[in-house]
């Protein structure tokens, strides 16, 4: 019944922040906020204002708007980050919190389907940014493949730097539905993605694998690019598999030496790579 409160048509009449009466609930809050990301008020990326501005333009408790911000994060709409603030997600996880939700508790058929899903849609989707790719593109998909190195030499979990460069390649595809569809089913199964991660050895392997990914999509080799992106997510659904039927204590033990220790020297980045620097 709060759902129903929360979206009511009323609360989408206005696209910017007005005072509530004092009288009024945390929903009123949240139905005054979320009008500021469904109108575009407060963009995908964009920091929100300060806690202290919000209950200043709306004339409301710092309590009452902590509430309305939580309920906001919980459907994906917000993202708390610790020393940064407050920031708008990308609609394409507007809905994976509730789908997320969907498969909690069940068993883990469904996840051979989503996997399955992802590799036929992210496969297409390399093939496409190998074919459109521009400049640009192709270097932001090269940072986080840099990005990832240094997650790797400095040990630390690597499940946001390799979600990134999946996403950087749907950016490249430019086929906004097919990559907003991958984008949902990545943030479903982010869990089990970082749990593979954990497992040491696979962040060194799924780095070469981006590279070989990387490289096929410069050399806009539609064919290989398609081939090499099913290939590593074909390895990362065994892992998966691997994962779920293992007893708990096992996946545990798997994932305790998580990175290979960092050596002094990190490798070259891509673009010295091929420079020959």
């Amino acid at each position: 019944m709060l759902c129903k409160q929360f979206f009511s048509e009323e609360s989408m009449k206005s696209s910017t922040t007005i005072p509530i009466e004092r009288m009024t609930l945390s929903a009123a809050t949240f139905e005054r906020l979320i009008t500021n990301v469904v109108h575009g008020t407060w963009k995908a990326g964009q920091q929100i204002p300060t806690e202290r501005v919000l209950c200043k333009e709306l004339g409301i408790a710092r309590n009452s708007l902590r509430e309305a911000l939580k309920a906001m994060e919980l459907i994906g709409m917000l993202e708390s980050r610790v020393g940064e603030g407050t920031f708008v997600c990308p609609r394409s996880e507007f809905l994976a919190r509730p789908l997320l939700w969907a498969f909690t508790g069940t068993d883990h058929a469904e996840l051979a389907d989503l996997m399955e899903a992802r590799s036929l849609m992210e496969a297409d989707l390399a093939g496409l940014a190998a074919k459109r790719r521009t400049a640009e593109e192709l270097k932001r998909i090269e940072d986080t493949i840099n990005a990832m190195q240094r997650d790797i030499v400095e040990r630390v979990a690597v499940v946001e730097t390799d979600m990134a460069f999946h996403l950087a390649i749907g950016q490249a595809s430019h086929n906004e539905v097919l990559a907003n569809a991958a984008q949902l089913l990545r943030n479903v199964l982010k869990y089990w993605i970082h749990m593979k991660l954990m497992i040491g050895g696979v962040p060194a392997q799924a780095l070469e694998r981006h590279r070989e990914i990387y490289d096929a999509i410069r050399s806009q080799d539609v064919s290989t690019s398609r081939a090499l992106m099913q290939e590593h997510l074909d390895e990362t659904s065994i892992l998966i598999a691997q994962l779920t039927a293992a007893p708990r204590n096992s996946v545990v033990a798997k994932t305790k030496a998580t990175v290979p220790p960092p050596t002094n020297e990190p490798q070259p980045s891509l673009s010295e790579q091929s420079t020959g620097i």
